[in-house]
C-alpha cells in the first residue's frame, strides 16, 4: 500500500537511499519485521531500535524512519524530527484514518478517567453503539480484551478505531494518559470533546514527569487537539487548562459553571447505593443544546467526587444530544469494576471494591462511605511489595484512625514476604488504638470480614480493585476480589 502519499501532516527527509512508496506493512518492533515492510524506529526506555537497523535490513524491511542521522547503502533512510509522531501520524493512514469518521471523546485527569468514561459509554449507548479505551482494557460491543497502557500505544489505537468502525461505532470514548500525550500516542487525532476531570501531583519521577508543572503541561497540551473542551471548574487548575485549549467552545462543570450541581442526596437503600442530584444549565447550553435543567439523577456508584465523575460524563452527554430522560435513569445501575464497585448491597450490610492503593485515596474513600452513616465501617487492606514503605505506613495510620475495624491482609507481594509488609502496616496502625486483625490469606481476610459482619456494617476491600490476580515471588496468580466475595456469599447462603 502507499503509505507516505497518505499520511497526513508528516514532514520526511530522505537522506540515503530511494523512495518506493509501496509498503507491505508498518512495523516498529523488531519481531514483527515482514519483508518489504516500513519499519519505524523508536527510542524507548531500554532499548533504541535505531541501534538494530542492521538485523532489520537483515529480515527484509523496505526503509526505515529515524529521527537520527543515519545514512546507509542498503535500505532508503526517511529522517523525521520525532519517531513516535511519525508513527501515529503513519498508524492513522495504514488503517485509512477510522478516527475520522466517529466521534472521538478523550477524558484526562489525575482522578476519574476510568469511572468517567464508563458512564459516558453507558450514557452514549442509549443511542449509538459506543468503543471504550481505557485502563480497564478496551471494549467493542460484546468484545473485551486488557491493555498495557491506560492509552495504547499509537498503532494499537488506530488498529483499535478501525475495529471499532468496522463493529459500527459512531463514538469511541478514551481515557487519555500525560504519557500518552507526551509519547505522541494521540499524534494527530482529533477529538469531538475533551474532557478535564482534575489534577494532583502524580506520575512524577525518573520514569515519568519530572516535575508537576510538566505534568500539568502535557495534561493541558491534549486540549489543543480538541474541537470542545468541558473542564472542572471547581479544580484550581481548570482555568489554566482553558487557557491553553484551542477549543471553539469551552465549558465548565462542577458547583458553578455552564453544568452546574444541585440537591445532592446520599442514598443508601437495600438494593441501592449511590446518589441523587440535580444540574442546572447555563443560558449558553441553552440556547445551543436546548436543556435548561435535568432532575432526580441517580447514580449507582457512592460518593461526592463520583458525582463529579458524573456530572463530567453527563456534560458531554448534553453535548452529544443524549435526552435528558436517558440522563436519569441510564446511570442507576453503573458498575466499573473494581472503582468504588459495589459488589454487594443488601438491608444489612454493603460490600464495596476499590482500587485506593495509597494514604490520599485511602482517606478519600473512608470519608465518602462515611457519608451512608454505616454502623461500622470495615476496611480489608495490604500494601505492595517492593514500593516505599511509606505507603504501608500511611494506609495502616489513617485505616487506623479513620475505619471502625481492620483486616490487614496480602496485596501484590512481589519479592518481599507478606508477613513483614503487614508488620510495617501494624506499627503504625497499632500506634492509633484502631481495632484491626491480620490474616495473610487474602480470601481468607475477605471471608473473615463477611461471615463476622454486623447489621448496618459497609465492608471496603480495597488496594487491588479490578486487578485479576495477586503477585507473589514474580509470579502473577489468578485472583480477583469480587470472585472472593461472590464465592463467600454463596456459601453463607448454602449453610442457610
Amino acid at each position: 500500500m502507499k503509505l507516505i502519499e497518505n499520511t497526513e501532516g508528516l514532514d520526511i527527509d530522505i537522506i540515503s537511499g530511494e523512495l518506493d512508496d509501496n509498503f507491505s506493512d508498518l512495523v516498529f518492533n523488531t519481531k514483527k519485521v515482514v519483508k518489504d515492510c516500513l519499519f519505524v524506529c523508536i527510542k524507548g526506555r531500554n532499548f533504541d531500535t535505531h541501534d538494530a537497523i542492521d538485523e532489520i535490513v537483515k529480515l527484509g524491511a523496505k526503509a526505515v524512519v529515524v529521527e537520527k542521522d543515519i545514512k546507509r547503502d542498503d535500505i532508503c533512510v526517511i529522517k523525521v524530527d520525532n519517531t513516535r509522531a511519525a508513527l501515529a501520524r503513519l498508524s492513522a493512514a495504514y488503517f485509512n484514518h477510522p478516527s475520522k469518521k466517529m466521534k472521538i471523546i478523550g477524558i484526562t485527569g489525575t482522578k476519574g478517567k476510568t469511572t468517567s468514561s464508563h458512564m459516558l459509554k453507558k450514557l452514549l449507548e442509549q443511542n449509538a453503539k459506543v468503543g471504550l479505551i481505557g485502563t480497564n482494557g478496551i471494549t467493542i460491543g460484546d468484545i473485551h480484551r486488557s491493555t498495557l497502557n491506560t492509552t495504547p500505544e499509537s498503532y494499537e489505537l488506530q488498529k483499535t478505531f478501525k475495529e471499532c468502525l468496522d463493529a459500527g461505532c459512531e463514538y469511541v470514548v478514551m481515557e487519555v494518559s500525560s504519557q500518552a500525550v507526551m509519547l505522541k500516542r494521540i499524534e494527530g487525532i482529533n477529538f469531538h470533546i475533551g474532557i478535564f476531570t482534575n489534577i494532583s501531583p502524580d506520575h512524577i519521577g525518573p520514569d515519568e514527569h519530572k516535575d508537576f508543572e510538566e505534568y500539568l503541561m502535557y495534561k493541558s497540551l491534549f486540549f489543543k487537539q480538541c474541537e470542545k473542551t468541558i473542564v472542572n471548574a471547581d479544580d484550581e487548575h481548570s482555568d489554566y487548562v482553558l487557557k491553553q485549549s484551542t477549543s471553539n467552545e469551552k465549558y465548565k462543570f462542577g458547583k458553578t459553571g455552564d453544568f452546574v450541581i444541585n440537591h445532592i442526596n446520599y442514598i443508601s437503600d437495600k438494593d441501592f447505593l449511590g446518589t441523587s442530584f440535580c444540574i442546572s444549565c447555563s443560558d449558553v447550553i441553552k440556547d445551543k443544546y436546548g436543556i435548561e435543567s435535568v432532575g432526580d439523577i441517580l447514580v449507582g456508584i457512592p460518593g461526592e467526587f463520583n458525582v463529579y465523575n458524573a456530572l463530567s460524563a453527563l456534560s458531554a452527554a448534553i453535548i452529544c444530544k443524549v435526552e435528558p430522560k436517558v440522563l436519569q435513569s441510564a446511570l442507576k445501575d453503573i458498575k466499573v469494576n473494581g472503582r468504588m464497585e459495589v459488589a454487594y448491597s443488601s438491608h444489612d450490610i454493603k460490600i464495596i471494591i476499590d482500587y485506593a492503593h495509597n494514604a490520599i485515596s485511602t482517606e478519600s474513600l473512608i470519608n465518602t462511605l462515611r457519608q451512608y452513616k454505616p454502623k461500622r465501617l470495615v476496611v480489608v487492606f495490604g500494601s505492595g511489595g517492593n514500593r516505599s514503605k511509606d505507603r504501608r505506613y500511611s494506609m495502616g495510620e489513617i485505616c487506623g484512625k479513620m475505619a471502625d475495624f481492620s483486616v490487614v491482609t496480602a496485596d501484590n507481594s512481589r519479592y518481599e514476604k507478606t508477613e513483614d509488609i503487614i508488620a510495617d502496616i501494624v506499627e503504625k496502625l497499632s500506634a492509633t488504638g484502631g481495632k484491626y486483625i491480620t490474616i495473610p490469606d487474602r480470601k481468607e481476610a475477605i471471608f473473615y470480614a463477611i461471615e463476622n459482619s454486623k447489621p448496618g456494617d459497609i465492608i471496603a476491600i480495597i488496594g487491588k480493585g479490578h486487578e485479576d490476580y495477586q503477585e507473589i515471588n514474580g509470579v502473577r496468580h489468578h485472583f480477583l476480589d469480587r470472585e472472593v466475595v461472590e464465592e463467600c456469599l454463596e456459601k453463607m447462603n448454602e449453610k442457610n
